[in-house]
C-alpha cells in the first residue's frame, strides 16, 4: 500500500500567481507557513516556520487566484510532488510542492490579511466556517458553483 498525503494549515506568504498553460490549463501557485512552536530544555519557547509550495489546477486554481491573498490562514490537502529541471546554466535543481487537491478558507469574513474589500467574495454565500462533506458524499472541484 502506498500513500502520499499532505494536509497543512497556515497562512498564506504571497498572493497566487495564476498562469495559462500552453494547452489553456489554468494553474495558480502560492505559498504556505506553518510554525512550530515548542519549549526547549531551558524553558524558552521557540519558533520556527516552515514554508510549503503549493500548486493548483483548473478551476479550484481560478477559485485560489480569485479568493486568497496573502496573510489568509488556510487548509491546505494534497500530495507531495518534486520536480527536477535544470536552470540557464545547466545547473540540476528540484522543488517539493504540495499539489492541492483541496482547499478551505479559514478566514472569517473581513478578517484578513490585507484590505477588507480586497477579498471579499462578491456573492452573498458565508464563507466564515467550513462546511465538512457527508460521510459518503465526495465533493469534487469541477462540482463547486464558483
Amino acid at each position: 500500500m502506498n500513500l502520499n498525503k499532505a494536509m497543512i494549515i497556515g497562512n498564506l506568504t504571497r498572493d497566487p500567481e495564476m498562469r495559462t498553460t500552453p494547452s489553456g490549463q489554468p494553474v495558480a501557485t502560492f505559498s504556505v507557513a506553518t510554525n512550530l512552536i515548542w519549549t526547549d530544555a531551558s524553558g524558552q519557547r521557540q519558533k520556527k516556520a516552515e514554508f510549503h509550495n503549493i500548486v493548483a489546477w483548473r478551476k479550484l486554481a481560478e477559485i485560489c487566484a480569485q479568493y486568497l491573498k496573502k496573510g489568509h490562514k488556510v487548509y491546505i490537502e494534497g500530495r507531495l510532488q518534486t520536480r527536477d529541471w535544470e536552470d540557464k546554466e545547466g545547473n540540476k535543481r528540484s522543488r517539493t510542492e504540495i499539489v492541492c487537491e483541496n482547499m478551505i478558507m479559514l478566514e472569517a469574513k473581513g478578517g484578513n490579511g490585507g484590505s477588507p474589500e480586497a477579498s471579499q467574495p462578491t456573492d452573498t454565500q458565508d464563507y466564515s466556517q467550513p462546511v465538512a462533506p457527508a460521510a459518503e458524499e465526495e465533493i469534487k472541484v469541477e462540482d463547486i458553483p464558483f
